[in-house]
């Protein structure tokens, strides 16, 4: 498959729509612009590839909606170069707009299905992780750390620890938190053991899971 002048046009229309929704960071929207997102999706799905809307993935998983993806993209306040942890891989859609913004990407994936399809699949994009790993998101990556940002991409019942312990000062968690329905939450780190925390509405996610596959 092929990214066309028509999938071009269609990330610019929703470009548009981002920007009507509230994403303000020009970074992200480049990003969303020149992410071929139908490439990340199931055949039977290409045609609403544009459209506002997640949709099912391989595992039961979902690929994110776009403004999701553009929200909590904008929430982590990324810098070029900057070192990111992303918590669920999935497609791999999430982790080709952090990449595309030039941040240095460690994404786990603990969906082994997934895992060993989108570790082929970014490569052949041109999208290059600093490294994919599959594993429990829930204990991070300590080895890795310390990290300029963490971004959990799935509905976390409860924050896990290690991701806050293994953040910069200064740096932020952006994580969906809840069972059933999530709220969106920032954790900035203000100090070895403080941290800042604030809301930013629902949002509906799968589960995060524990423990590998």
């Amino acid at each position: 498959m092929k990214d066309t002048a028509k999938h071009q046009g269609l990330r610019k229309q929703l470009v548009t729509l981002l920007k009507k929704k509230g994403i303000t960071d020009n970074t992200v929207l480049q990003a969303i612009k020149n992410v071929p997102r139908h490439l990340f999706m199931d055949s039977s799905f290409v045609d609403f590839a544009y459209k506002d809307t997640a949709f099912p993935i391989a595992a039961n998983q979902t690929i994110s909606q776009p403004y999701t993806v553009a929200f909590q993209t904008q929430l982590l306040k990324l810098n070029k170069g900057q070192k990111i942890l992303e918590i669920g891989t999935g497609s791999g859609y999430q982790t080709a707009v952090l990449l595309e913004m030039g941040a240095a990407v460690y994404s786990i994936e603990r969906q082994k299905e997934l895992f060993k399809k989108t570790v082929l699949f970014l490569p052949k994009l041109g999208y290059t992780a600093k490294q994919l790993i599959f594993g429990d998101g829930y204990i991070g990556l300590e080895k890795q750390a310390p990290f300029d940002g963490v971004l959990v991409t799935a509905g976390a019942p409860f924050v896990p620890k290690p991701l806050l312990s293994q953040l910069k000062i200064g740096a932020r968690l952006v994580i969906p938190v809840g069972e059933k329905t999530q709220i969106m939450t920032v954790f900035t780190r203000t100090g070895e053991n403080t941290f800042q925390k604030k809301e930013y509405g629902e949002f509906s996610f799968v589960p995060m899971l524990e423990k590998k596959s």
